[in-house]
């Protein structure tokens, strides 16, 4: 149950963060930064090992951002597949 709690903590921090450095205005959920901030730290966490640098001494500065970098995109393409905005006459 603990790490479930963490995954949710860490995906909404790696998803907040992500929304931060993005350009303009991002009309998602909490629910939705949350789920996107998870998977973009699960793949960031992948392509960290990909590369060489999942183990680190210390903070991983470097899967941290990988993380970030994959969650901004995942917000960029849900985004771009749900519109970023809805014209109301």
């Amino acid at each position: 149950m603990g790490e479930i709690i963490g995954i949710i903590i860490f995906g909404a921090v790696i998803g907040a963060l992500a929304r931060l450095f993005m350009r303009g205005s991002q009309p998602i959920g909490v629910l939705w930064t949350i789920i996107l901030g998870i998977l973009g730290a699960l793949v960031g966490y992948w392509l960290s090992g990909l590369l060489g640098v999942g183990e680190t001494a210390g903070i991983d500065w470097i899967r941290w951002v990988i993380s970030i970098i994959v969650a901004i995109v995942f917000i960029a393409i849900y985004l771009g597949i749900r519109g970023r905005g809805r014209v109301t006459h």
